[in-house]
């Protein structure tokens, strides 16, 4: 199953009852890249970070429809946390609005994919950094009001981690004064790892009896996937739709 295939089937039936279209699109994007990831050889948990029943919990509530078919990815397989990534779920997790269920996931959600090698928007699933910014904003707001100086995600977390610690991340006085400031800084553009996919086109792909996804995000028999599933989160930091999950 491609992983462009899995998002269009996760976001094109209908959500939890109370589940804003934009927290769905971003759990939906990160499902598709570990599930992807899984197909190469690892288990679906070990993209994700979480396992089990907190797995199970999280699927069940915002994609009812979906939980019997990943189980086949092994929803119980180990998840092992490196100590780094221990340190970003509990700042993430310190730094919530308001520590609901949903953000509590969404913090180790994150911390495991910024153990991935890319930009974190693009090793989450996402369009753009712009959709990662206003996820911060969200769900992170002390985050996103300390990082004012637009510093790459991944740097700007691993910084917070290292001053909480006493220690300092580079030697230089200032950033406008330090020689790596475009490493910081720098331009976070690039191309989208799921619409690279859909882009690339892929043949249709059987995920379930009567459910075949051409890649075009349609499905015989099920619904094209919802047009505001990701337009909540099209624009530079603003969210529309419904409350968040509680």
């Amino acid at each position: 199953m491609e992983k462009h295939a899995i998002y269009d089937w996760l976001i094109g039936a209908p959500t939890g009852p109370s589940c804003d279209a934009g927290d769905a699109h971003v759990v939906a994007s990160i499902i598709a890249m570990a599930a992807h990831e899984a197909n190469a050889g690892r288990a679906l948990t070990q993209g994700l970070g979480i396992a089990g029943a907190e797995l199970r919990h999280l699927i069940s509530a915002l994609f009812p429809h979906a939980l019997p078919l990943l189980e086949r990815f092994g929803l119980d397989a180990n998840v092992s946390i490196a100590e780094d990534e221990g340190c970003l779920r509990e700042l993430l997790t310190r730094c919530s609005n308001g520590g609901t269920w949903l953000e509590l996931r969404l913090a180790k959600l994150i911390a495991r994919r910024s153990m991935r090698p890319n930009h974190l928007w693009q090793d989450l699933g996402l369009r753009n950094r712009r959709e990662l910014s206003a996820l911060m904003a969200r769900h992170f707001a002390p985050l996103a009001a300390r990082n004012n100086q637009d510093m790459k995600w991944k740097k700007f977390f691993f910084r917070m981690i290292c001053r909480d610690e006493g220690f300092r991340l580079c030697a230089a006085p200032s950033c406008s004064e330090c020689d790596d400031f475009a490493v910081c800084f720098g331009d976070e553009s690039g191309e989208s790892l799921l619409a690279r996919i859909r882009h690339d086109g892929e043949p249709p792909v059987t995920i379930g009896a009567g459910s075949v996804w051409d890649g075009r995000g349609m499905a015989p028999g099920n619904k094209r996937p919802r047009a505001g599933a990701t337009a909540a989160w099209a624009g530079a930091g603003e969210v529309r739709g419904p409350q968040r999950c509680e």
